[in-house]
């Protein structure tokens, strides 16, 4: 698990040494990829600055969200070629018509922004969930889903670090679930929130591993389902 601890003082850093903070909620054996609100809205135009993004769309996270795409992608490419379910999610029609929240600029909201960015578009056999709370779980049909698909853990990639992304592991963890984050696929929209958000889901309810481990982790599921064929011969 990586650090994370920039914005700790001296103090943190002895209380979590001392409380044990930073374990491990396991490895699953056939994870599930969640790619989580990967929008136009939350990504915002490519090539914008990020307060550029912000002033087109209020939700935009700018260059931390495209720089992350390639990454996602990678795990997605992986995770569909290991038979692995890849779940997107987005906002409901329901939450799109509510248009409430605490963003004073939420009337802005436009549903042509909901739509996946295309470097990520959904394939055949893909999963896309609307949800209308931050988490993945919150009445969406995801524990049945995984379920059904004999998945036990979750990798998650996505945004925003401290909001969705968050709120899906803490679930995740209530649930027993094994969770995953691709620390360098998920991105908010503030550096402060995203480091101390990846520092406290590490220490206390999920796993935030570089998209490195997260491939291998694909890489092991589908191997395990897959072993070889032997070659000695029959005696």
């Amino acid at each position: 698990m990586s650090d994370h601890a920039q914005l700790l003082t001296d103090g943190d850093r002895a209380v979590r040494d001392l409380a044990g903070y930073g374990g491990t909620t396991g490895v699953p054996c056939r994870p599930a990829l969640l790619v989580i609100d990967m929008t136009l809205d939350f990504c915002g135009p490519k090539g914008a600055s990020r307060e550029e993004a912000v002033r087109a769309c209020r939700t935009a996270c700018g260059p931390q969200a495209w720089a992350a795409v390639p990454r996602i992608a990678a795990l997605i490419d992986a995770a569909r070629g290991a038979g692995l379910p890849v779940i997107y999610t987005r906002r409901s029609a329901e939450r799109l018509a509510a248009r409430r929240g605490k963003n004073l600029r939420g009337a802005e909201d436009d549903p042509a922004g909901n739509a996946i960015v295309a470097p990520l578009t959904p394939a055949d056999g893909d999963i896309v969930l609307g949800k209308s709370k931050p988490s993945a779980f919150w009445q969406t049909g995801l524990d049945e889903l995984l379920a059904r698909h004999g998945c036990d853990g979750v990798i998650l990639t996505g945004c925003t670090t401290s909001g969705c992304v968050r709120a899906t592991a803490v679930d995740a963890y209530n649930r027993d679930l094994p969770c995953l984050i691709a620390e360098d696929a998920v991105f908010d929209r503030f550096e402060a929130s995203h480091t101390q958000s990846l520092f406290d889901l590490g220490a206390k309810y999920a796993d935030a591993v570089p998209g490195a481990d997260a491939l291998r982790v694909i890489a092991d599921a589908h191997h395990a389902a897959n072993p070889p064929a032997s070659n000695s011969a029959p005696r």
